[in-house]
């Protein structure tokens, strides 16, 4: 069912953890398959010198956190907002059609995780303004059965 990409992923993860004092927290959910994911910016200037995830959920949601977060480590906050959940699935060398959602959760919480800097050091970051935020378990769980 999972690539080996996607299971190095899942069974060495990089960036687990927390980072105490982070300047930017974001959490995102599907509620429907359980899958949880919060992650930690450490940001100076305007690159993220550090990123650590924490997620409870399946070997995809596990692996696009991973490999969402080695993708925006080192970056600047702009790069890191141009990340999809394409480029996340494409990097992991593609995820089961049902698993898509995983990927929509980790861009979805790097993007809540930069909001959330911005807002905390009343910083206007152009490219976040009208982002939505969609609920994933209603909208990517199935589409791809």
């Amino acid at each position: 069912m999972y690539n080996e990409k996607v299971m190095e992923y899942f069974v060495n993860p990089r960036n687990v953890g927390v980072i105490p004092n982070a300047d930017g927290i974001g959490e995102a959910g599907s509620p429907a398959c359980g899958d949880e994911m919060k992650v930690y910016l450490k940001i100076e200037g305007d690159v993220i010198v550090d990123v650590k995830f924490q997620t409870y959920g399946c070997a995809s949601a596990i692996a696009s956190s991973s490999m969402a977060t080695e993708m925006v480590k080192g970056k600047t906050i702009k790069e890191a907002l141009a990340l999809t959940n394409k480029d996340v699935v494409e990097a992991l060398g593609g995820l089961p059609g049902p698993k898509i959602h995983c990927s929509v959760l980790a861009e979805q919480t790097i993007k809540r995780a930069l909001l959330d800097y911005a807002n905390r050091h009343n910083i206007h970051i152009e490219e976040l303004d009208g982002i939505e935020f969609e609920d994933v378990h209603h909208d990517h769980d199935h589409e791809e059965e």
